[in-house]
C-alpha cells in the first residue's frame, strides 16, 4: 500500500498568530536551547502559555537572536514567518511540559495501575478491568474539555475537531503484555511491582509506561493544550485507544467496520522520527500432544517461557522429577556451567532443589520479540541444552522433550532463521528475524511459538510454504508428533513523498538531535493496515526499547520529551495548509 499525498497548497490561512507557509521550516530551536528555556521553570506554577512567552520572552537562546519579535507578532496576532511559526510550535511544546509535566506523570501512575494484560478465556471488551480503563479515559478526557466515546469497550474515541472534512488519526493502545512479578527484579535486588509506577532515578518503572499508556497520556494532554489555545485546525484530530494491539489486533477493524477511516494515521507506539515500513508479524506454533516418559531417567514435568508470542522474557524455567534429585542437581550445575561457557557466557544456568524437585533456571535478557538480537533467549538456551544433556545425563522422553529437540534441531539461538536455512534481509528494512518465545503447558498439551519479523523480498505465502516444507522433511526424519499452525502477515512500506511527514520527521529530529532521515521497523502497529500509516514515536532509534520486557521503564526526561514534540507534532500538522 503505497501512501497517498498531495501537494502543499500555497494558499494563505489565517489563524491567531500562525499564518501559512510554502515548504518546512525549521524552528530556530535546537534541543540544548529548548533545555535552556526549561531551567526557567522549577515546576507548573505557569498560568498560561502567554504568561509562559512573557517568562521566555526576553532570553537570548534562538542562535543570539532574542525570541521577543517572534513572541510579540504572535501576541499582536501579527502574520509570522514560516521560521517564527515553528519557534512558536516549539514554544508551545514547551509550555506543554512546564504546565501539564507533573499533572501527565499522575495520570499515567493511575493508568499503569489498571492491570490490562489479556485474561485467557476472556474477551477483552469484557475484561472488568478493560470496562475500569474506559471509564477512567472517559473521566480524564471529559475534564480535559475533551469529547469522548467508548465503542463497545473496543477502542476509545477522543476527538478534537477542526474545520475541514480531513482526519488524522493518533493511535494508542491501552492492553499491555502479561507480567510476571517473579521476573521484576532490578540488579540490586530491588523488587517490583509490574503494576505500580516505580521511580528509580530518572527510570519509571511499571508494564504500559513505554508500550503504550505513556502514548495515550501525552496524546491526551497534546490535545488539550492545542484547544485551550484556540489554534483554529484545518482539520480534526481523533485520538483511537485500542484494546486488542498486543492480541487479537481486532478492536481496530471492528472500530473502522462501524465509523470512517481517518484519511491520515500516527501510530505513537513505535519509533522516532518517523517510521515508513513495518515487518510483516508471523508466528509459527507448534502444539505437542501430551505423552506418558518413556525410558529411564529424570523426567522434565514443567516448562516456563514468554507468556505472549511477542515478548522475549528474561527467565525460563524447567522442572525436573529424579530419584536422587541432589545427584540430578550436581550434574545439571556441571552441564550447566560448560554449556555457558561454550556459548558465550552473557547468560547463566542455575540449578536447585525445591521440594525433592530439580528446578533448572536459565536467565538472559529480556527483550521484545520485533528485536530479539537485543535480548539474550533463555527460552531458546534452555530448549538447545535440554535438548543436548543425552547421553551424559539420561532423561525420560515426553512431550517436553520433544519441544527441546524440535526448537534445538530446526530453530537453535540464531535470530535470523539460518539454523532452518529460511534467513534473508532487506536492504532498508533488514533481515528477518525468528525467535522462540511463548510456553504454555496445560493438560492437554504442550504449546511452543516462533515469532517471526518479516521484511520485503518473499510473500508470506513463498516463506510459509519454505517453513512448511523443511518442518515436514525434520518431521518425517524425526518421527516426533506434533501439530504446526502458521500465521504470517506482509510488511507495510509507505512512499514518503508529502509535506506533512516532512513535517513530522522535522519536529521529531529537531527535538531529538537525531539525523533528519525516515526509518523503518520490526514491530507492526495499528496502522499496518491503515492508509497514509506511519509510526511517530515515541520510542528513540538509540536507545534499547523495554516494552515487553521485564522491569519495562521510560526515563522521565523522554516521557516529558514526548509530551512536548506530540503537542508541536498536532500543532503543526493540524495548521498545514494541505497534507
Amino acid at each position: 500500500m503505497q501512501l497517498r499525498f498531495k501537494p502543499l497548497a500555497m494558499a494563505v490561512m489565517l489563524s491567531a498568530g500562525l499564518a501559512s507557509f510554502t515548504g518546512v521550516a525549521q524552528a530556530n530551536l535546537s534541543p540544548t536551547q529548548n533545555a535552556e528555556i526549561l531551567k526557567s521553570f522549577k515546576n507548573d506554577s505557569v498560568v498560561d502559555f502567554k504568561a509562559f512567552l512573557g517568562s521566555v520572552r526576553h532570553l537570548d537562546v534562538a542562535k543570539g537572536k532574542p525570541l521577543a519579535k517572534t513572541i510579540t507578532a504572535y501576541l499582536n496576532k501579527q502574520t509570522l514567518t514560516g521560521e517564527q511559526q515553528q519557534e512558536l510550535y516549539r514554544l508551545l511544546g514547551l509550555y506543554a511540559r512546564v504546565k501539564y509535566g507533573q499533572v501527565a506523570l499522575e495520570k499515567l501512575t493511575e493508568l499503569v495501575a489498571i492491570p490490562t494484560a489479556r485474561v485467557d478465556g476472556v474477551a477483552q471488551h469484557e475484561n472488568p478491568e478493560f470496562i475500569r480503563i474506559g471509564k477512567h479515559i472517559e473521566q480524564l478526557s471529559k475534564s480535559l474539555g475533551l469529547s469522548f466515546r467508548n465503542i463497545d469497550n473496543r477502542v476509545f474515541e477522543v476527538s478534537l475537531p477542526g474545520s475541514g472534512d480531513e482526519v488524522v488519526g493518533l493511535h494508542v493502545h491501552a492492553d499491555v503484555v502479561p507480567a510476571n512479578p517473579a521476573n521484576w527484579v532490578l540488579e540490586d535486588g530491588t523488587k517490583l511491582d509490574p503494576y505500580k509506577v516505580t521511580k528509580v532515578g530518572d527510570r519509571l518503572y511499571g508494564r504500559g509506561t513505554e508500550d503504550d499508556k505513556n502514548g495515550i497520556v501525552v496524546s491526551l494532554y497534546a490535545l488539550k493544550v492545542i484547544k485551550d489555545e484556540h489554534l483554529p485546525l484545518a482539520r480534526s484530530f481523533k485520538l483511537l485507544i485500542d484494546t486488542t494491539e498486543e492480541t487479537t489486533s481486532d478492536a481496530i477493524p471492528y472500530y473502522f467496520a462501524r465509523n470512517p477511516t481517518p484519511a491520515y494515521n500516527l501510530a505513537l507506539d513505535g519509533g522516532y522520527p518517523v517510521v515508513i515500513a513495518e515487518k510483516g508479524y508471523g508466528t509459527v506454533m507448534a502444539d505437542f500432544p501430551r505423552r506418558a516418559g518413556t525410558g529411564k531417567g529424570a523426567e522434565i514435568i514443567n516448562l516456563t517461557g514468554g507468556l505472549a508470542t511477542n515478548q522475549i522474557p528474561s527467565k525460563s524455567i524447567a522442572t525436573f522429577i529424579s530419584d536422587e534429585p541432589e545427584s540430578l542437581l550436581s550434574a545439571l550445575q556441571k552441564a550447566g556451567d560448560a554449556y555457558v561457557q561454550s556459548h558465550g557466557g552473557d547468560f547463566s544456568v542455575n540449578a536447585k532443589v525445591v521440594d525433592k524437585q530439580v528446578l533448572l533456571t536459565v536467565t538472559g535478557v529480556s527483550a521484545h520479540s520485533s528485536s530479539p538480537q537485543s535480548g539474550v533467549n533463555p527460552v531458546a538456551r534452555l530448549l538447545d541444552f535440554v535438548a543436548g544433556l543425552e547421553p551424559s545425563i539420561a532423561l525420560k522422553h515426553n512431550h517436553i522433550t520433544d519441544a527441546a529437540r524440535y526448537a534445538a534441531d530446526n530453530w537453535g539461538l540464531d535470530y535470523f532463521g539460518g539454523k532452518l536455512g529460511i534467513g534473508f534481509s532487506d536492504d532498508f528494512m533488514g533481515p528477518l528475524t525468528t525467535s522462540l518465545t511463548y510456553v504454555a503447558l496445560d493438560d492437554k498439551s504442550l504449546k511452543l511459538a516462533v515469532n517471526l519479523r518479516v521484511p520485503k523480498g518473499q510473500t508470506p505465502e513463498q516463506l510459509q510454504e519454505k517453513i512448511a516444507g523443511k518442518l515436514e522433511l525434520w518431521l518425517q526424519q524425526s518421527g516426533v508428533k506434533l501439530a504446526l499452525d502458521y500465521k504470517i502477515a506482509a510488511p507495510m512500506y509507505r512512499d514518503p513523498s508529502g509535506e506533512w511527514v516532512k513535517a513530522l520527521l522535522s519536529v521529531a529530529s529537531e527535538n531529538l538531535g537525531l539525523p533528519s532521515k525516515f526509518g523503518t521497523s520490526a514491530g507492526a502497529t495499528s496502522v499496518h493496515e491503515l492508509p497514509n500509516g506511519v509510526q511517530f514515536g515515541l520510542a528513540r532509534p538509540d536507545e534499547k526499547y523495554t516494552g515487553h520486557t521485564d522491569n519495562e521503564f521510560k526515563t522521565l526526561e523522554q516521557f516529558q520529551l514526548d509530551l512536548q514534540i506530540v503537542t508541536e507534532m498536532v500543532g503543526r500538522i493540524g495548521q498545514l495548509p494541505k497534507l
